[in-house]
C-alpha cells in the first residue's frame, strides 16, 4: 500500500523538490495550505529554506501555527526540513529574535565564524559534511552507518536544551553543529535528505515507515 506524506505548502522554496524525493521514494504527497489539510495528516513534513523570520510568516498568514503544534501532539510521524527544522525550536536569533512553533527546547543561533583553532570559518556552511552520531542504524538512521554524508546549506542552526533531542551532529571549524534532532515523534533535519544522493533517500524511505 502508498504512503500517503502531507507536504506543509507555505510557499518554501524547497517545496517541489521535497516532494519529488519522496514521489521517488514511492509516496503519495499531498500538499496543505489549510488547517484541515495538516489535521488529517498521516505523516507531516514541514519544508523551509531562507530567513526563520519570512518562513514562519508565511506558516502564521496560513493560519498554521496551531494546527502544526496540534498535529506534533497527536504521536503521528513529523519531519522538518532546513528551516523547517529550525521551525520546530523556540525561536531564533536570526536577524533579531523571532518565536518558533515552540515543540523543541532550545534556540536558533549563528554558526560561529571563527573555527576552534581561531581561524575564520566561511559562513554559510555549504556542502558536503558527515554526521557524527551514536544513533547508526536506528530510526531516521536504519540502513546507514558511518561514514555517512549529506548537504547542508545554512548559517544558522539549532542548539537544543537538552543534549537527548541530538540525533546527529556534524563537524565544522571544530565545532559540533546540529545535523538532525529527534524528540519523540519530531524528527527534523538540517540538511537537505532531498539533496544528499542515496543516503538523504534512505531517510526519506526510514521516514515512510516510522
Amino acid at each position: 500500500m502508498t504512503t500517503k506524506v502531507t507536504i506543509v505548502d507555505f510557499g518554501a522554496g524547497n517545496l517541489l523538490s521535497v516532494a519529488r524525493a519522496f514521489r521517488h521514494c514511492g509516496a503519495t504527497v499531498e500538499l496543505a495550505e489549510t488547517a484541515e489539510q495538516v489535521t488529517r495528516a498521516d505523516r507531516l513534513v514541514l519544508p523551509g529554506v531562507g530567513a526563520f523570520a519570512d518562513s514562519m510568516t508565511g506558516v502564521q498568514s496560513r493560519g498554521l501555527i496551531e494546527p502544526l503544534k496540534a498535529y506534533a501532539a497527536t504521536g503521528r510521524p513529523f519531519l522538518g526540513v532546513c528551516v523547517g527544522m529550525q521551525m520546530l525550536f523556540d525561536g531564533s536569533e536570526e536577524f533579531g529574535h523571532h518565536p518558533g512553533l515552540g515543540l523543541v527546547p532550545g534556540m536558533v543561533r549563528r554558526i560561529p565564524a571563527t573555527g576552534t583553532d581561531g581561524r575564520p570559518v566561511k559562513v554559510p556552511h555549504i556542502g558536503w559534511n558527515q554526521l557524527i552520531t551514536d544513533h547508526w542504524g536506528q530510526g531516521l538512521l536504519a540502513g546507514l552507518s558511518d561514514p555517512a554524508s549529506v548537504y547542508f546549506v545554512h548559517s544558522f542552526a539549532g542548539q537544543p536544551d537538552d543534549r537527548a533531542d541530538i540525533l546527529a551532529e556534524c563537524a565544522y571549524g571544530g565545532h559540533r553543529v546540529l545535523a538532525a534532532v529527534r524528540r519523540g515523534n519530531l524528527i527534523g533535519c538540517q540538511f537537505h535528505p532531498e539533496k544528499s544522493g542515496e543516503t538523504g533517500l534512505t531517510m526519506i524511505r526510514n521516514f515512510l515507515v516510522l
